[in-house]
């Protein structure tokens, strides 16, 4: 009875934060998988193989048994689970303050699901630090509370925040683009598609179609992003460009796309779809 009660944003917070639960932990190996290869600029010997995500699967199989797959999901969840429920939430905020009595038109539908991811990455930017450090496997912290004490003493608090641009640059960019398609491709559909057994499919694959698209147009600012999270030296966005550039030419912005193209596509394509079904199972119009 106090669930029917609740305010829509809090409904809407709720069925992102189921949503990121199921999506989080199915996919954390791939974005484990994808932080290791961005960090291996500056680590691969000449001569030596070409590292690619399968090598790197093996390798943390080997090296760390297949649990160490999960490394970082503790502070994956912490981000993800509230951090899509801050995204959904405010992201319907948004449309029903602005486009209530109509959908929004392409260029409306990136300003609406960059403003919301907006607001969910600067909220969550200091466990998203946290949780690329604890995957990347260089540093040896042991939790998420010894990990900030650790940040704090030797490095202050501005390493919580580090990469704030380069995130932004990476999230808002995807999640306008991504809400664009996405919204694009379902008005596109049928209408005598709507109200079938097939829906859920239906949203599923709209997703998988805008998320590979967002994926690819942001995948430098997320190699950026990784580079500057991971160092200790608080490299400016700029620095960091320079040093990726340097070291592996234009090729190394690309580092880690297919295994970053998988989990965000499936990802996202999983919550959203999750959060349409919730959605329209308490009545409210997504």
């Amino acid at each position: 009875m106090e669930l029917a009660m609740a305010h829509p944003a809090l409904k809407a917070f709720m069925c992102g934060s189921l949503s990121g639960t199921c999506s989080t932990l199915l996919f954390q190996p791939l974005d484990l998988v994808k932080t290791r290869l961005q960090t291996l600029q500056g680590n691969v010997k000449p001569g030596t193989s070409k590292v690619g995500m399968f090598s790197v699967f093996l390798h943390v199989i080997r090296t760390e048994n297949v649990f160490g797959l999960w490394k970082g999901v503790s502070p994956s969840f912490v981000r993800c689970v509230p951090g899509v429920g801050i995204y959904f939430s405010t992201f319907y905020s948004l449309k029903q303050h602005f486009f209530q009595d109509q959908a929004p038109n392409a260029g409306q539908a990136v300003l609406l699901g960059a403003g919301a991811r907006t607001v969910a990455g600067v909220s969550m930017l200091p466990v998203t630090v946290i949780k690329t450090r604890f995957e990347s496997g260089r540093y040896n912290y042991v939790s998420m509370a010894g990990a900030v004490r650790s940040m704090y003493q030797t490095e202050g608090l501005r390493a919580l925040f580090s990469g704030l641009t380069a995130t932004l640059l990476r999230d808002a960019p995807f999640s306008g683009i991504y809400v664009m398609f996405y919204s694009q491709a379902k008005r596109a559909l049928p209408p005598d598609g709507n109200g079938t057994v097939y829906v859920p499919l239906v949203h599923f694959g709209c997703g998988v179609v805008a998320g590979v698209l967002a994926s690819l147009v942001t995948q430098p600012a997320d190699v950026v992003k990784t580079h500057i999270q991971v160092s200790a030296s608080h490299y400016s966005t700029s620095q960091a460009i320079h040093y990726i550039y340097n070291e592996n030419g234009l090729r190394g912005f690309f580092r880690g796309a297919v295994p970053r193209s998988l989990r965000r596509t499936l990802m996202a394509a999983m919550a959203w779809t999750v959060y349409e079904q919730l959605m329209a199972r308490m009545g409210l119009k997504s």
